[in-house]
């Protein structure tokens, strides 16, 4: 299974040291760091406890775009519930789902005070949360690690049956291009107000991640997006386009 965990903007080294152990224990290898306060570190190493081939290979990434390219299917957890509702899993769940789809999944995990910013769950496909007590729900981040890692491995040595080949799924980054063309569109035909955007994105965001539109269909819709373009269709190129078919059917358009 193609996984990888995510921890943005770590404050505390020795987290990361003890979630690499949480890794290795787990058979799981693949440790991604958004930009941490302090890596490498001495404490790092030392909470490792002989998991340094996790820390040596762990990828150090400037933006979570980097850090998320190429991945599939992508679960942020969150410790509370948003203003937004998003589909859901709980760590169990979350596992079977990516042990079930095949594709390369990442799990996401936010700073050990904040947790993690709107925008970043906006790249999130589910919220992933970890039931606790009711009056302490405070879940260190290793710890957090390694139920996923856990419960991951458990999906994976017992795994769904296989389902039948699909369509191919865009990946991350073609995700976020037809984000950034979906906005421009809307603004250039002016649903979109970019002064004052209200949710209108994030409600967008979380329609598409959990329609999960294939690959073909995502060009389908960017096709859509760029005849839809009204700054486009009045250039002379549309206008000489238009003129030619009105020509050849005898009339005017």
């Amino acid at each position: 299974m193609d996984a990888r965990f995510v921890l943005v903007e770590t404050s505390h080294p020795g987290n990361i040291g003890a979630a690499a152990r949480a890794l290795r224990v787990m058979d799981w290898h693949e440790l991604v760091l958004v930009r941490p306060r302090a890596f490498p570190h001495a404490e790092a190493t030392a909470m490792a406890a002989g998991a340094d081939d996790i820390l040596e290979h762990a990828h150090v990434c400037a933006t979570l775009d980097e850090a998320l390219a190429g991945a599939g299917v992508v679960f942020g957890t969150s410790a509370r519930r948003r203003k937004l509702d998003w589909p859901e899993r709980d760590a169990r769940g979350a596992a079977r789902v990516a042990a079930a789809g095949g594709e390369a999944v990442a799990f996401l995990f936010g700073r050990e005070r904040t947790g993690l910013a709107n925008d970043e769950l906006d790249a999130c496909h589910y919220l992933l949360h970890v039931p606790t007590a009711a009056d302490y729900g405070s879940l260190n981040l290793a710890q957090a690690v390694q139920i996923v890692a856990y419960e991951l491995r458990m999906a994976h040595l017992d795994p769904p049956p296989p389902r039948a080949p699909r369509e191919a799924m865009p990946a991350h980054e073609d995700m976020a291009r037809f984000y950034e063309h979906l906005e421009r569109s809307l603004t250039d035909i002016g649903f979109l107000d970019p002064d004052n955007p209200r949710l209108l994105m994030r409600r967008l965001h979380r329609f598409f991640n959990r329609s999960r539109p294939t690959a073909l269909e995502l060009n389908i819709l960017r096709g859509i997006l760029k005849a839809a373009q009204w700054p486009e269709r009045e250039t002379a190129a549309w206008h000489r386009a238009r003129d030619s078919r009105a020509c050849r059917h005898g009339g005017t358009m």
